[in-house]
């Protein structure tokens, strides 16, 4: 894993090619560093390209992955917006309406996907709203895969944060819950993996490690709350380093 620079004053941990940059200290603009190291190393790098995923059958899983980084989700549609995507073999009726589209969908995606390296959703977490009658939807979502570093500590264990010497972290997101069966099931029952629309923005993660080189924090109850009683938790963090 390497150390890159996106400005003068603060570097990200990637997998990837270095890209030069240049440009002054990015706080001084006062908005949020983590967003814009993210926007910046999207806008700048040629190798962070949007990518985009359609799922035409209702009970197919939307899956959104990143080999490195984490997901940002950018654009989310359920609905239609053209008449060729997903319309192999469909009546014309049914492929009519061109301007249909869900409201919130693009904040379910994000709620569920941002900060995680691979996130499955069922159409089912879209809710039974129907934006369009007799019109075949599809869902599709745009994303880019942020660099990040990704971690997750299961219910009861700690959570350790670690940068390199000289460097800082800041947390781009955090979420204590469950959002899928397949991350700490380690003998677990069924019963307490089922729940996967558990989820909990974790804000404490920030308070308590954001500007330290290194941060402890324990995935429990008891700092962040239960969000769904009788579930198996998990913390997800994704987060930079910055050069101090």
């Amino acid at each position: 894993m390497n150390k890159y620079c996106v400005s003068e004053c603060f570097c990200i941990h990637h997998y990837s090619h270095w890209v030069p940059t240049t440009g002054s200290c990015l706080t001084m603009l006062g908005l949020s560093t983590t967003l814009l190291l993210a926007a910046t190393y999207v806008l700048l790098s040629p190798g962070v390209a949007t990518q985009t995923v359609t799922t035409c059958e209702v009970n197919t899983v939307h899956r959104l992955s990143c080999d490195g980084g984490v997901i940002s989700v950018q654009e989310a549609l359920y609905g239609r917006a053209d008449s060729v995507t997903c319309g192999e073999g469909k009546p014309q009726e049914q492929l009519a309406n061109t301007e249909c589209s869900l409201e919130g969908t693009v904040d379910i995606l994000k709620k569920r996907c941002d900060g995680k390296k691979v996130c499955e959703v069922s159409l089912d977490v879209l809710g039974t709203r129907d934006p369009c009658q007799d019109t075949f939807k599809y869902l599709q979502t745009k994303y880019t895969c942020l660099p990040a570093i990704h971690h997750v500590t299961c219910e009861h264990s700690l959570a350790y944060l670690q940068c390199d010497e000289g460097q800082i972290i800041s947390v781009y997101g955090a979420d204590y819950g469950r959002r899928d069966q397949s991350t700490c099931t380690y003998k677990r029952p069924a019963s307490e993996i089922q729940k996967t629309d558990c989820s909990h923005p974790a804000s404490t993660v920030s308070d308590s490690c954001d500007g330290k080189n290194s941060c402890i924090i324990k995935a429990s109850n008891s700092v962040f709350g239960d969000p769904c009683y009788g579930t198996f938790k998990y913390l997800e963090v994704a987060y930079i380093c910055g050069c101090k």
